[in-house]
Formats: structure tokens, sequence, C-alpha cells
């Protein structure tokens, strides 16, 4: 099976938007099975198909005056915000080489996450008819993805750093009147990103990469 890890740093959204539909390209034509690609992203607020307009508390104006892009993009859910201090993976996946079901796909992003806050004794939980992870009522990663000929894009951002949950509060995140959380404010310790990332990578392969 081919699988390869792509570490995108911090990085503008628009920049790893691009990089997805090329890795999405060679998933397509066969050149890959499956890809993860890790990145941060600067401050953006990013508005999936089933977004409504005021689940964005201020306006794009606003936005712009606060240093931070909006998109509109492909992949489901409502409106979420991603900044630098987010674990984000976009897993490419073509389906057809393993079980043909988004609905399994999307709990196996959920478990991935599950598993990586184990690592740190964090009990991780889903909530039904909700996509995502929680730590108790807080939400710590948000999930949204979009498939196009059974081959994924988009996908999930996890919470690490506390500095980072602020402009939150800007949004109804996914569409609900929420509070976010990350890994440093449930551990009360600094954690660089880029240290953690294999960890990561671990976790993910481990409950993803199960082929026919």
């Amino acid at each position: 099976m081919e699988f390869r890890v792509f570490n995108l740093g911090l990085v503008d959204f628009k920049k790893a938007w691009e990089f997805q539909k090329q890795v999405f390209k060679k998933a397509k034509n066969n050149y890959l099975n499956a890809a993860l690609i890790l990145c941060r992203h600067h401050p953006v607020i990013t508005f999936g198909r089933q977004a409504r307009r005021e689940n964005i508390k201020v306006t794009l104006s606003e936005l712009e005056k606060r240093g931070i892009q909006f998109y509109e993009i492909e992949r489901g859910g409502d409106v979420t915000y991603h900044g630098p201090g987010q674990l984000i993976a976009y897993p490419v996946f073509n389906l057809n080489y393993f079980k043909k079901d988004i609905h399994l796909f999307l709990r196996q992003l959920e478990e991935s996450a599950i598993n990586f806050l184990s690592a740190f004794a964090i009990k991780g939980d889903r909530r039904k008819g909700s996509t995502g992870v929680w730590i108790k009522r807080k939400k710590v990663a948000s999930i949204g993805i979009a498939i196009r000929n059974w081959i994924t894009f988009h996908g999930m951002s996890i919470n690490i750093k506390k500095d980072d949950l602020d402009n939150f509060r800007l949004i109804r995140p996914c569409g609900m009147d929420i509070e976010m959380t990350s890994l440093e404010t449930i551990l009360g310790n600094n954690i660089e990103i880029e240290e953690i990332n294999e960890l990561f990578i671990g976790k993910f392969k481990k409950i993803l990469l199960i082929p026919h």
C-alpha cells in the first residue's frame, strides 16, 4: 500500500487547500492509496456546506481587521476556526482500497484522536449526533470532510495550544453554543505541536490503515 505523510508546518489555509487537491489527483490516478497531510494554519474561519451565516458572530470586515481569513469550502459541517495552535490533519484516502463507508471513516478519525488523547491520560468521548471529540462538555477536536469518487479530503483539527481558543468566540463552532478546550488547558503544561506529530501519526496509522 502506498501511504505518504506530508508535514507542511505553518501554512496559509489556501496553500494547504491547493496541496490537498494535488494529492487528491495523485490518489485519483492511483499514484498512492492514502496520504496524511499535517499542518497548522494562520488564523482562518472556514464555512462548510451546511454552514449558516448567523453562526459567524461578527462581520467579514471585522474578521479582516483582526487578520482572520475566511473561506467557503466543500467540506461537510458548519463553521469552524483554524489557527496555529491546532494540530490539523487532512487525510486523503481512496476508500476504494479500504471500506467504502463514510460513517466508519468519520468514526475512525474520532478514534485516532481519542487514542492520541489517551497517550496523555486524557479521556476523549464522542457525543451522539455530533461528529468530533469531546472532553467532558467541551470540544477538543472538530471533523469535517469532503469526498469525491470515494476519495476523501479535508479532515480534522485538534486544539493543542490554550492561547489559540479566543477566536472561537467569534463563531458558533459547528453551529452550536459550545465551549472549546485544548490539550494544554487540560494538562496545564506547554506543548510544542511539532514534537507530538509523530505520536499522532502512530495513532492515526494504527486505526486508519485497515485495507479490505
